[in-house]
């Protein structure tokens, strides 16, 4: 019975040793937990043993037990890099349409040829589906999809109105030659343009062309693509004062007036819109319907900080900005402590995409491994509770940034030296266990 008793501690030692080196080797490996190897003793008796005086049989290995405590967060460059604050796990999925859900705390992300979010093993990152507003739209595990970041933002808008605010000099007196020429600056006093977009997301330079006609009144005149663009006279506003409509170079434009006070105080037409562009402007077969409304913020209550002035000051525009979209590429991706995933676009928009799903376990120690700093659901782990990060008990997420092995080296080094003592003592009881029996054998 001894030499069972003293091979028990051998087999003892040496799992002692397997697992401590384990965790050696996995030192740097991301999303590592290091293990703990739990032995209990082994003790047999019948009913009608003496209890008291009763040896114990050896000892067992009870459980490799894995240890969830945080590791150390290193900082990246990579905004794909995760590490999870706090309690967690990120579910992964191998493919497309698959169920076979996977938990790692391993960071690693990338994107793959399809513009997927996966790790290294391409295990495909799961999130659940948002609303415009970054809202999460569900919060169940079953209705998670992997996560995948577009290149582009979508159709591009077409630009409709342009919102402007400037100030027009006082001290402008009207041009010397009474004919708006647009090629010619001293017909004008003063001009702006602005960027707009086609249905097709192409770009186009507004101009806008303001003409001195009297001491409080300024004649607007506009063009795409330097080719001249009518404001017809139209009668959306009745109540507005009647105003000469000026005309010149063969299109016509509008009028800005303001009073003593360089309050602005009326405009025709009552809507400053454009006619078509039509298709000698838009050649690329881009809706030639497209208008143009020209938006001065007119506020017929008196003196309003969003509409044009006339102070005697130089001319100065404070404000321009229309509401078409170019087709937009990817910029940039950031990602929040709760996991909401937004996308910037080169078109100055930003749109989010997802939400990182976050997975616990009532018993995160009896998880399964299967490799690759991953875990599977078992019996004992309990069921995956899916939720938000910073939501209950859920930890943050913290992007370009890596939580590290959680392994202590100084610690496993002493235990390495203490597994290797307590395997060195075994092979001695054995040995002397050996030397007995032979003592035995050469009685005669």
């Amino acid at each position: 019975m001894s030499f069972n008793i003293a091979l028990s501690g051998l087999n003892a030692a040496q799992k002692d040793l397997d697992v401590t080196s384990n965790n050696i080797a996995n030192v740097n490996t991301v999303g590592f937990k290091e293990s703990r190897a739990e032995f209990v003793d082994v003790y047999a008796s019948s009913l009608l043993a003496a209890g008291k005086t009763k040896v114990g049989d050896g000892v067992l290995t009870s459980d490799v037990a894995q240890q969830f405590s945080q590791g150390s967060i290193q900082f990246t460059t990579n905004a794909l890099d995760l590490a999870i604050t706090g309690n967690g796990f990120f579910a992964t999925v191998p493919e497309l349409g698959s169920l076979e859900t996977s938990y790692t705390r391993a960071g690693q992300f990338k994107l793959n040829s399809d513009n997927f979010v996966v790790n290294s093993g391409g295990g495909h990152l799961l999130g659940f589906p948002v609303g415009t507003d970054g809202s999460s739209e569900s919060v169940s595990l079953s209705t998670a999809t992997p996560i995948r970041i577009p290149t582009s933002s979508g159709a591009p808008t077409a630009s409709s109105e342009v919102d402007i605010r400037m100030n027009l000099p006082a001290g402008d007196v009207p041009p010397a030659n009474p004919v708006f020429d647009p090629t010619d600056p001293l017909t004008f006093n003063n001009s702006t343009s602005v960027t707009i977009f086609d249905s097709l997301g192409d770009s186009h330079i507004m101009t806008y062309y303001f003409v001195k006609s009297a001491a409080n009144e300024w004649n607007m005149f506009t063009a795409v693509d330097e080719q001249m663009v009518d404001i017809p006279v139209a009668a959306q506003n009745p109540a507005a004062p009647v105003l000469t409509q000026p005309t010149g170079a063969g299109v016509t434009g509008a009028v800005l007036m303001f009073d003593t006070s360089g309050d602005f105080i009326a405009q025709k037409p009552g809507t400053i819109q454009t006619a078509q562009f039509g298709a000698g402007i838009l050649s690329n077969g881009a809706d030639p319907t497209q208008q143009m409304i020209i938006d001065f913020n007119l506020d017929t209550n008196g003196p309003n900080p969003n509409e044009p002035t006339q102070f005697a000051s130089n001319f100065e525009v404070t404000a321009l900005k229309q509401d078409g979209l170019a087709v937009g590429r990817l910029t940039g991706i950031d990602i929040d402590t709760d996991g909401l995933v937004r996308a910037t676009y080169s078109n100055g928009t930003s749109e989010p995409l997802s939400r990182i799903v976050l997975v616990n376990f009532a018993n995160e120690q009896g998880l399964t491994q299967i490799g690759g700093t991953n875990w599977k659901e078992s019996i004992v782990s309990g069921e995956a509770l899916a939720g938000e990060g910073g939501s209950g008990t859920f930890g943050t997420i913290n992007s370009s940034a890596l939580e590290q092995s959680n392994v202590n080296l100084t610690t496993e080094l002493i235990d390495l030296i203490s597994a290797q003592r307590n395997f060195q003592a075994n092979s001695r009881s054995l040995e002397v266990d050996n030397q007995l029996n032979q003592t035995i054998l050469q009685i005669r």
